[in-house]
């Protein structure tokens, strides 16, 4: 179905892996059109719990933007590609169902771009970060200038930004860019664990857990109380609620339907 995607449902969880290992799964146009189909398309689909996305081959999550592609743009083409890569981008940091950033190997410009825009960030000890697009006579353009001062705080993210140095996953963690680094060959197991646990959740609550703090987090706190209010008001109304407060009550596990 998809030319430059592998997609795996393991037992509820979608791992979508970029599959171009000879190009360190660098990101083109047409690499960002799929991506965004296939996280559209796993957020439908009932028998998708989470999802997970990484790379192929042991040396790179993504390793930047595809730079034969960059050097035949123009000025108004660059612009394009730097929105078609936010859209993509705010989709998954939209999506409503927990997107996990499976971070195998060099992470770098539109790679970090694309892990920030997930949910969580769990990285392999290997793992390298930066955002090196001053070394191209570039600034980032899918996010990066957005994101990264968001996760990290300004000053450190400047320093990444105009510096162009790569970090490793120890830094990246003690930053605040990743979430939980994982030993040689301990990735997969840290990403699914965490990704079993949220998937046995409430689904509805999941996806307006993940609307209030998105949404919320671009918004003056006063605003973003109101719509945690709102959304804390509609859980009231599911099927999910109810049966989460029956089981607390009766001492046994939930069994939520995503009503």
């Amino acid at each position: 179905m998809y030319e430059s995607l592998l997609l795996e449902n393991r037992n509820g969880i979608l791992w979508i892996t970029i599959n171009r290992p000879e190009k360190l799964n660098a990101l083109s146009s047409h690499v960002l059109a799929e991506l965004g189909a296939a996280v559209g398309g796993a957020e439908k689909d009932p028998a998708v719990g989470a999802i997970v996305i990484t790379g192929a081959g042991e040396k790179a999550f993504v390793a930047g933007a595809d730079i034969l592609e960059l050097n035949t743009l123009d000025a108004e083409g660059g612009k394009r590609f730097s929105e078609s890569g936010q859209r993509v981008f705010d989709r998954i940091e939209a999506c409503g169902k927990l997107v996990i950033a499976a971070v195998n190997g060099f992470c770098l410009g539109g790679g970090c771009e694309l892990a920030m825009a997930c949910h969580v960030r769990i990285a392999v000890e290997t793992a390298k970060f930066g955002q090196p697009e001053v070394n191209l006579g570039l600034i980032p353009g899918a996010g990066g200038t957005q994101r990264l001062p968001r996760l990290v705080g300004k000053g450190r993210a400047l320093e990444l930004i105009l510096s162009g140095d790569t970090i490793d996953a120890a830094e990246a963690h003690r930053i605040g860019l990743v979430n939980k680094v994982a030993g040689t060959g301990g990735l997969a197991e840290a990403v699914e664990k965490l990704a079993r646990k949220v998937i046995a959740k409430g689904p509805v609550a999941v996806r307006y857990a993940v609307e209030a703090v998105t949404v919320g987090a671009e918004q003056p706190q006063a605003d973003g109380l109101r719509l945690e209010a709102n959304l804390f008001g509609l859980c009231f109304a599911t099927e999910d609620m109810k049966e989460g407060t029956a089981a607390f009550k009766e001492k046994r596990p939930a069994k939520f339907k995503g009503k």
